[in-house]
């Protein structure tokens, strides 16, 4: 199973999931950009490092992995993953950093080109312009025409666009070492943020807001989907992990509509099914393909 084309996207897909209702959580929570950060950070980090403990088969290995080259990457990347994120989406509307977000398979296709030498099929920069087009016209779109960039707007958009090149640097770093001990090093790098998050919030402002949503993101929706998001793309090219992603750029106003009342303009639906129905045909053609699937050694 784990050579068929398919298998690194049926776990992209699962990982992306996952996090779609990430944003709806983040916004009952009501915090501040760096409260946010540094819940999620450190319970993303104790619950990916805990797991790592338990499942780990040689730990000092692990440790020594860590200290690569590639393994810093990875902490450095999760770091500013985390970082990015959760300032965007506490300065700005969920869209337009989702919008940023959605330049991760650019990034990656060029990433993977530069430091894999893979080539990106041509299938795949269609399906990125449909892709593209689709989100354009969910996100500034709608009723009552396009959303102007304010400075808080524009913040948003640079901070999706520098998650959207850590994600992708993440992607295909794992693709290209995968003896990479996923939990370890995405666990660290987490923590990091959190812990950082805090000495700039401080402990008395960690109780504002509603904890228990936060602790649903931290817990739950990051390490289930970034391990899964993380693994997947040891089975198949970055750009289609990344690819999969902006299904969250779609369906995460769509749960922030179903948390709050938000209702999606029309134009934003026309654009969703645009993403969805192009990545449907994505996902069946690369099904048909032959050739291993495997992951890269």
């Amino acid at each position: 199973m784990t050579r068929h084309p398919l298998f690194g996207i049926l776990l992209a897909v699962f990982g992306t999931l996952v996090l779609t209702p990430d944003t709806m959580f983040m916004r009952w929570s009501e915090m501040g950009g760096f409260e946010m950060v540094a819940w999620r950070g450190l319970l993303m980090g104790t619950a990916m490092l805990v797991m790592w403990a338990i499942l780990s088969r040689d730990r000092r290995a692990d440790l020594l992995i860590l200290g690569s080259g590639f393994g810093l990457t990875i902490v450095v990347c999760q770091f500013f993953n985390a970082t990015l994120f959760g300032l965007g989406i506490s300065v700005a509307p969920v869209a337009v950093v989702l919008f940023g977000l959605a330049t991760v398979p650019v990034f990656s296709a060029i990433l993977a080109w530069l430091i894999l030498g893979e080539p990106t099929r041509r299938a795949t920069w269609v399906t990125i312009a449909a892709v593209m087009t689709g989100i354009g016209i969910a996100v500034f779109s709608g009723d009552k025409g396009q959303i102007g960039l304010d400075r808080n707007s524009l913040y948003g958009a640079l901070f999706g666009l520098g998650t959207a090149l850590v994600l992708a640097l993440n992607f295909v770093v794992m693709r290209r070492r995968p003896q990479l001990p996923i939990l370890l090093v995405i666990g660290v790098g987490a923590a990091l943020a959190g812990a950082t998050a805090l000495g700039v919030a401080g402990p008395q402002a960690m109780t504002d807001g509603n904890v228990w949503a936060i602790a649903v993101t931290g817990l739950v929706i990051l390490p289930v989907s970034f391990f899964t998001l993380s693994l997947a793309s040891r089975y198949t090219h970055a750009s289609n992990v990344s690819l999969l992603l902006l299904l969250e750029t779609v369906l995460g106003p769509v749960w922030v509509w179903v948390g709050t009342g938000e209702a999606p303009t029309p134009m934003m639906i026309v654009g969703g099914a645009i993403v969805v129905g192009s990545l449907a045909v994505y996902i069946m053609w690369t099904g048909r393909r032959p050739g291993p699937g495997g992951p890269v050694h």
